[in-house]
C-alpha cells in the first residue's frame, strides 16, 4: 500500500491515448505525480516532454533504471503491452494498461501471471464502465429489473479512414493492432460479458471491405450466453462521412432499454413493468460528447488509487481484462475456422 505520498507514475507511450491519461492524473495531482514518459517516437516524446515537464525516454528499460515510479500506464501499442508489462512488474512497479490488453491469449495470460509472480497490480483499462449511462443500466441489471433477458444488440458504426490507419505502420496489423472488434469495439465487446453474464458461445464474420490493412474494418458476432440469452453485434470502422453510433439494447422480461448516441452517451429507450426513483435520472445521466472516449478516465483513476492506497478493491484487473481477450479471441477463431466457438476456451 502506498500511504502518505502521492503515487508516482510514468506514462508509456505518448500517442493518442495518453492524452486521456494525462488529463486524469491532472484531475488527480493531489493524489498522482507524473515523474517520466516514454516514447520511442522522438516528435511524441519531445511534445511530451515539453508539455508535462518531466524526464522523458525513448527506452522503457532506461526509465525503470532512472525513475523511482510506482505505477505505469501502458498506451503502447497492444501487441506489445504483455513484453512491457512484464518488464514494468519484474521491476516492481504496478500497471495499468490500455486495452485491449494484448493481442494473443497466451501473452494476456503471461501479464497476468508476472504481476502475479512480483506481488504487482495489473488494472486494465475500461473507462467505458464509468460512464453515468452505462452506471445507471449497470444498476438496473443488477437490480434484476429486465427480469429474464432475452436478447442484447450492440451497434458500433464509426469511421476510421485510410490516414488514420496510415499515420503509423502498426495501425490496423495483426501484430501490434488487432481489427475493428478488437481494438475500437473492445469496449463494447466488454459490455457483452460484464452487463449480461458469462458466455456459452460465439459466432463472427469478419472482413476488410475497404481499408488497405492485414485486418478487419467490419465485423458481426452472434453470442450465447449460459442463461440461454441470444445477441449480436455489428461493427464497423466505414461509416460515411463520420462516426455515427455506438449503441446497445436489451430487450428482456420486463423492460427495454436502449442507451445510443455516437458512444452509449444517450439513454434514448428506458421501459420497466416496476418504475423505481433510478427512473428520474435517465436524462441527467445522458451527455454530449464528440469523443468515442466518454469521460471515464479520471473516475477509473480515482479506483485506481483507493486500491494502491488499500481504500478499494480494483474494479478491473488482470483477470477481468482476459474474460473480454477471451471473447475477442474466440471471435477471430470462429472468423478463421468458420465455426462456433464454445467459452471458456483452453488453458
Amino acid at each position: 500500500m502506498i500511504k502518505n505520498r502521492k503515487i508516482k507514475i510514468a506514462v508509456i507511450g505518448c500517442g493518442r491515448i495518453s492524452l486521456n491519461h494525462f488529463k486524469a492524473i491532472k484531475q488527480h495531482d493531489n493524489s498522482l505525480e507524473l515523474v517520466a514518459v516514454c516514447d520511442n517516437n522522438p516528435l511524441a516524446l519531445e511534445k511530451a516532454t515539453s508539455e508535462t515537464g518531466v524526464a522523458g525516454y525513448s527506452q522503457l528499460k532506461t526509465l525503470l533504471e532512472n525513475t523511482e515510479c510506482d505505477l505505469a500506464a501502458i498506451c503502447t501499442p497492444s501487441g506489445i503491452h504483455a513484453q512491457q508489462v512484464i518488464e514494468c512488474a519484474q521491476a516492481g512497479c504496478h500497471l495499468m494498461t490500455e486495452k485491449p490488453m494484448a493481442t494473443r491469449w497466451k501473452d494476456g495470460l503471461q501479464m497476468v501471471k508476472a504481476c502475479d509472480k512480483a506481488g504487482v497490480h495489473l488494472f486494465v483499462v475500461k473507462q467505458n464502465r464509468r460512464n453515468a449511462t452505462i452506471q445507471l443500466l449497470k444498476k438496473a441489471i443488477d437490480k434484476d429489473r429486465f427480469g429474464r433477458i432475452y436478447m442484447v444488440h450492440i451497434n458500433v458504426f464509426w469511421t476510421r479512414p485510410q490516414a488514420y490507419y496510415d499515420s503509423a505502420k502498426w495501425r490496423g496489423t495483426w501484430e501490434f493492432d488487432g481489427g475493428a472488434l478488437m481494438n475500437q469495439a473492445s469496449h463494447y465487446v466488454d459490455l457483452l460479458d460484464w452487463l449480461i453474464g458469462p458466455l456459452e458461445s460465439v459466432q463472427a464474420m469478419t472482413g476488410t471491405l475497404a481499408r488497405h490493412i492485414e485486418v478487419e474494418d467490419t465485423a458481426v458476432m452472434n453470442v450465447r450466453w449460459r442463461s440461454g440469452a441470444l445477441g449480436s453485434m455489428s461493427v464497423t470502422m466505414l461509416t460515411y462521412p463520420k462516426n455515427l453510433e455506438g449503441s446497445i439494447t436489451i430487450i428482456g422480461e420486463k423492460g427495454t432499454v436502449r442507451v445510443g448516441g455516437v458512444a452509449v452517451n444517450e439513454i434514448q429507450q428506458w421501459e420497466f413493468a416496476e418504475p423505481e426513483e433510478d427512473d428520474k435520472k435517465i436524462h441527467e445521466a445522458s451527455y454530449e460528447t464528440t469523443s468515442v472516449y466518454g469521460f471515464g478516465h479520471p473516475l477509473y483513476y480515482e479506483n485506481v488509487i483507493k486500491t494502491l492506497r488499500g481504500e478499494a478493491e480494483a474494479e478491473t484487473d488482470g483477470r477481468e481484462g482476459l474474460r473480454s481477450l477471451e471473447l475477442l479471441i474466440a471471435a477471430y477463431l470462429s472468423a478463421r475456422d468458420g465455426r462456433t466457438v464454445p467459452l471458456p476456451l483452453e488453458y
